[in-house]
């Protein structure tokens, strides 16, 4: 492979990097993962184990030991993004489907929050046991 060859290769490599940086879904992706954690973090339904994993993401960004250190120019800061971003997606994808649905359709409906609503809510059975 000669020098212009590999050099051309390196050159459409780093254009198409740029188009999917610069690309329009990845940010709006990442919005909606924002805000749909966000509401499934204020959910009380949500296990309070799951919770932390967010949390979690983030206090790896502030640590002060990385995987790449953050001297490194561009590198560094992207490890940290990837982390939380990684965090951010398994709590989204850990969270009970309804819970997701609900907020998705919520978000995407333009609703404020508020909790999902049991459908049996106050359907319930008021028992005492006694031994015979």
């Amino acid at each position: 492979m000669s020098v212009r060859t590999s050099e051309a290769l390196v050159n459409v490599m780093a254009i198409r990097f740029k188009s999917w940086l610069s690309s329009p879904s990845l940010l709006r992706t990442i919005i909606s993962n924002l805000r749909l954690a966000a509401r499934l973090l204020r959910e009380p339904r949500v296990p309070a184990m799951l919770k932390w994993l967010p949390f979690l993401g983030m206090l790896y960004v502030l640590a002060p030991i990385d995987f790449i250190p953050d001297v490194l120019p561009v590198l560094g800061q992207l490890d940290d993004l990837g982390i939380l971003l990684i965090a951010i997606e398994g709590f989204v994808r850990l969270c009970p489907t309804d819970m997701v649905a609900f907020h998705q359709a919520a978000i995407a409906q333009g609703r404020r929050y508020s909790p999902m609503v049991s459908p049996k809510t106050g359907d319930y059975i008021d028992a005492e046991w006694r031994r015979g």
